[in-house]
């Protein structure tokens, strides 16, 4: 790991990063119940999205849950390889440049790859 990246010793960053996993674990498995839950509900009743007036709203929904649960297991997979870059030497340093990503960015984004110059060139 990179001391000059100021992301603190080996033990307390795991412990950060595992505290983060269990969250988006805990975040993912909320999701499957509200997914499920608006699933169940619709096969209780014949809807037809296309004609009734609430059926658009439960199309949305269910996407809607569906985008976050996508976003919050792309998080499981970006902290799953911050593990990895830990246990490797390579968490704190900047993928693209190389150079020491900031503290305060590893504090808000602990599985963060880039420093934020990179992070800000890279396309959105």
């Amino acid at each position: 790991m990179n001391d000059s990246a100021g992301s603190g010793d080996h033990a307390s960053v795991r412990r950060r990063l595992e505290a983060e996993r269990l969250d988006t674990d805990a975040r993912i498995s909320a999701l499957h119940r509200d997914f499920d839950a608006i699933v169940e509900a619709n096969t209780l009743v014949a809807v037809d999205d296309e004609h009734d007036p609430e059926g658009s709203s439960t199309a949305f929904e269910r996407a809607h849950v569906a985008s976050l649960l996508a976003r919050a297991r792309d998080h499981l997979d970006e902290v799953d390889r911050a593990l990895e870059r830990l246990e490797q030497g390579e968490y704190g340093r900047c993928e693209r440049c190389g150079e020491p990503i900031p503290p305060d960015r590893l504090e808000v984004r602990p599985a963060a790859t880039t420093c934020v110059r990179c992070a800000a060139r890279a396309p959105r």
